[in-house]
């Protein structure tokens, strides 16, 4: 290789490199959902904790790998208060490490209105990753008489980025119904959060889409009436580029609500 080739090759190799330091990295998101909203007093849930993809290239419900549960919890918040740590009964879903997805079951003997919380704290390449989500269901004795007197959903857990329902995201629910929201950050309303309400097997548009995003007032709030009964995932990040540690040059934050929204609502027939 002559010196101007080397010149050049040089001069390749720093356009790259500069190039990719300027691309965002699109960082991984976690949910839970379960199988069903409503079950019988006694019956099995199935809880799924997942990872996907909801940067600005891949915005939907499609799965991207399998999350490691370093530094991960997931907890059932019973209507008493009662916590239950799901992370020692999870089952690996897949026949590779990143194939696949984590999956629980849960019986619940109490009546009334559960959370499934999930959280996690780690590194992705040079940047530190926290993340949250949550999701509802409801245990009733009867599947066709389900009480309207839920309570608890409303109640922040102080994750550093958090959704917090402000209306019911379990009953009563239906096409036609909002799903409210309020963001929290560090424990205060975030305001101009862009929040994502994506229906299960919709993939959102690149930019900012008018159909199924918000952006969050001064309090905080954002909401969605969905049209049709489907799984929702609402998504929400924040980028902390100053926040700076041992391993990490930033710190990016993301938050996920899942909402079961049944074609006919069970307290409304």
């Amino acid at each position: 290789m002559n010196a101007t080739s080397f010149r050049m090759l040089l001069a390749l190799a720093a356009i790259v490199l500069l190039a990719s330091a300027q691309t965002p990295t699109h960082a991984h998101d976690t949910w839970v959902q379960t199988n069903t909203n409503v079950v019988r007093t006694g019956d099995n849930i199935h809880i799924d904790l997942m990872l996907g993809n909801h940067g600005n290239e891949h915005r939907d419900f499609k799965l991207a790998g399998k999350i490691t549960l370093d530094g991960c919890k997931l907890d059932v918040i019973a209507p008493s208060g009662k916590k239950f740590d799901l992370r020692d009964r999870l089952t690996d879903i897949g026949y590779v490490p990143k194939e696949g997805f984590w999956t629980a079951r849960f019986a619940a003997t109490e009546p009334g209105l559960y959370m499934v919380a999930h959280s996690r704290d780690g590194l992705h390449n040079t940047t530190r990753s926290i993340k949250s989500g949550k999701t509802f269901f409801i245990v009733s004795a009867s599947l066709d008489k389900v009480s309207k007197d839920l309570k608890g959903f409303d109640k922040p857990l102080g994750h550093p980025l958090e959704i917090v329902p402000i209306a019911s995201p379990a009953a009563p629910m239906g096409p036609g119904q909002a799903i409210k929201v309020q963001v929290l950050y560090q424990g205060k309303p975030l305001k101009d959060a862009r929040v994502s309400f994506i229906p299960r097997g919709v993939e959102l548009s690149t930019e900012f889409d008018e159909t199924y995003e918000r952006k969050t007032g001064v309090d905080g709030l954002a909401s969605f009436t969905p049209k049709e009964g489907n799984f929702y995932l609402v998504v929400v990040h924040r980028e902390e580029p100053e926040q700076k540690g041992e391993g990490y040059d930033g710190t990016k934050y993301s938050a996920t609500l899942t909402v079961f929204v049944p074609e006919v609502c069970p307290c409304c027939e």
